[in-house]
């Protein structure tokens, strides 16, 4: 049938919208300041002008949620920027000169780096720069780099023996011409999917790392940190471990499935498929 809509490409980009659209409310208004400590209101159960209710310091849950956002989005966009902007040429470099010592080089450091999850090398920045929100995203960043380099080194791989790339050396363009005109537009779709399935391995890690204590400080709100206060009273006030792990657990879902489908829109065969019907 021809233009059917992917159904996980259009769930996915809902629930992303409703992440950006509530970071981005959150600049310009809440319902309350979100770090706002008010024991009078300590514990206060949804209604009235608190729509989620108050955790144990009297802040109000959505507005935290709402900030949380933000700050979630902050550092997934800096961190995939990172690593993108790291992985992305090393693994054209790789893929252009696959059987050289240089690929070789940057394919075993790739490794290396692998071995090292986001959450060892954001306590191995924390001990000595301290933890923080740039410790966050340095950490998740270098984290991800491999599978940019991984990414990009495939697909490059698969452009540099076609007929177009082939002209190209023949007509004496360099390395970095080829890279640039050539290269990069073809696998550009790939790193736009990477870029998705990382972003919410980064939603993961931002929350991880600030539940333990090495993401964002307060009173900077995360919805990490919002699990962890929240912790002590799950069997008495369990809705407040509630909202911010649904939060995640939707964030994480909407960029996956954007991830997916985005995979399946922009990919060639299955686009061919679908011309065809």
């Amino acid at each position: 049938m021809r233009g059917r809509v992917n159904g996980g490409l259009v769930t996915g980009a809902v629930l992303v919208g409703i992440v950006v659209l509530a970071a981005l409310v959150s600049f310009v208004w809440t319902p309350h300041d979100p770090t706002l400590v008010d024991a009078s209101n300590k514990l206060r159960e949804p209604g009235g002008g608190y729509l989620l209710g108050a955790d144990k310091f009297g802040r109000d849950t959505l507005s935290q949620l709402m900030v949380g956002a933000r700050t979630t989005l902050y550092v997934g966009i800096v961190a995939v920027g990172i690593a993108a902007l790291i992985g992305t040429p090393l693994g054209v470099i790789a893929g252009m000169t696959p059987r050289g010592w240089l690929s070789e080089l940057i394919m075993r450091v790739n490794d290396l780096v692998f071995a090292f999850p986001a959450l060892l090398l954001a306590v191995m920045l924390g001990a000595v720069y301290g933890a923080g929100t740039l410790t966050a995203m340095i950490a998740i960043g270098v984290a991800t780099v491999p599978a940019f380099a991984r990414v990009a080194r495939a697909a490059t791989m698969q452009v540099m023996v076609t007929d177009y790339i082939l002209a190209a050396r023949a007509a004496g363009r360099r390395r970095a011409a080829i890279a640039v005109r050539h290269v990069l537009p073809n696998i550009g779709s790939m790193l736009i999917v990477q870029a998705s399935v990382s972003f919410a391995i980064a939603i993961l890690a931002e929350a991880a790392l600030s539940f333990l204590g090495f993401g964002t400080r307060p009173p900077i709100p995360s919805w990490g940190r919002m699990l962890q206060e929240s912790q002590e009273l799950l069997f008495s006030t369990p809705r407040l471990a509630l909202w911010p792990g649904l939060a995640i657990a939707l964030a994480v879902l909407g960029f996956n499935l954007l991830g997916d489908g985005l995979r399946d829109y922009l990919d060639p065969k299955l686009r061919r498929i679908r011309a065809e019907r």
